[in-house]
């Protein structure tokens, strides 16, 4: 898979752009402020319907404008697709060869990405919600009824919480009815979750036993606040958490076990990754984002696109040529950077783009 070409349309600090890119490692090289790591949030955008950088949609719309346009042409195995996305004060439309997508999962997972920012660097102590947001968008590119479980899960979520918080006499029954909804859709996104993770950790110790010369292994381990035990189903498991917790939830006002309070713990040959060092973090990272490729090849058939925001370097020259060895003829990639020094072993054909202030020259 890759992308051919990309028309923006009051997009951030681009008022119209069209761009060809290159099949393979295509790298914007600009001082910071000038327009290149919009341009790569653009193709996340147009791959996820979202930033990665911001929450509002408004964020990515020209200050001088009302609407924004984003168009690409996707080489997918033997057909090209077209893609487009149009956000207005109506609301968004989203189209896959010129057609209008009724759902958000019809159209995620066309164009398949994986990001490596230097935020991903806190994967490991950042926040919970950092881990789950990972998990989220990668497993929703690659298993569209994950999107459909986890968007329902949420729904009956939000009806729990508002419920919890509109009145003081709770009715149990109706709550119970709202706990048995939870639990459907709550066990199905940790099932999906649970083998993501099981399939993530086999890949990723695969990259981090080779990037670290055969010395470590690591193991992903899933934290879920609901306690399975042996012989009980996950639903089931759910539910019994739930009943424990009801007591909690009506005190505070919220629902306080699920996928929405789920987190990952990482661990390099057995140790808690928390307490590893800066080099074996940036490791383990990198082992995540390869095996996130190959994970996206095995289920869809295609190879992603990869994105690499500002992060080649904070990799040092063994780090990046692990990198560049498992992507090279296999992966379009686009790198930011603000000086093309700090690369190494960058193959010969690349496609290189100079970007200042919001205007883009192809080198």
């Amino acid at each position: 898979m890759w992308l051919e070409r990309l028309s923006l349309h009051h997009y951030r600090n681009y008022k119209n752009l069209d761009i060809e890119f290159a099949p393979g490692i295509n790298v914007f090289v600009g001082q910071n402020a000038q327009g290149k790591t919009n341009l790569l949030e653009s193709i996340y955008f147009l791959s996820l319907t979202r930033s990665h950088r911001t929450r509002s949609d408004k964020d990515l719309i020209n200050f001088t404008e009302k609407d924004v346009s984003l168009s690409g042409l996707l080489h997918k195995s033997n057909s090209k697709v077209p893609l487009d996305i149009i956000l207005t004060d109506k609301g968004r439309v989203t189209k896959v060869n010129h057609l209008k997508q009724a759902k958000l999962s019809d159209y995620i997972g066309t164009m398949t990405v994986v990001l490596f920012a230097p935020e991903d660097l806190q994967l490991i102590k950042g926040s919970p919600s950092l881990r789950r947001k990972f998990i989220d968008i990668d497993l929703g590119q690659i298993k569209t009824l994950y999107l459909s479980d986890l968007s329902s899960y949420n729904h009956v979520l939000k009806q729990r919480n508002s419920y919890l918080k509109s009145t003081d006499k709770v009715d149990t029954i109706f709550l119970s009815v709202l706990d048995e909804q939870l639990a459907d859709f709550g066990s199905r996104v940790m099932e999906h979750r649970l083998q993501f993770i099981k399939d993530l950790q086999i890949e990723a110790d695969k990259h981090h036993h080779n990037i670290s010369n055969k010395l470590e292994h690591i193991r992903i381990e899933y934290l879920s606040s609901v306690k399975l035990t042996e012989g009980v189903n996950l639903r089931q498991a759910f539910v019994n958490q739930l009943e424990k917790s009801r007591q909690r939830d009506i005190f505070k006002k919220n629902t306080g076990v699920g996928p929405h309070r789920d987190d990952l713990a990482f661990f390099i040959n057995d140790m808690d990754a928390n307490f590893a060092s800066q080099g074996q973090h940036r490791s383990l990272i990198l082992s995540l984002k390869m095996a996130e490729i190959e994970l996206i090849k095995q289920t869809t058939g295609d190879y992603p696109i990869l994105l690499l925001d500002d992060v080649m370097s904070e990799l040092d020259n063994h780090r990046q040529t692990k990198l560049l060895e498992s992507i090279t003829d296999k992966v379009q990639t686009f790198i930011t950077t603000t000086s093309l020094d700090h690369l190494s072993k960058l193959p010969n054909e690349i496609k290189h783009f100079s970007i200042e202030a919001g205007v883009v020259i192809e080198n």
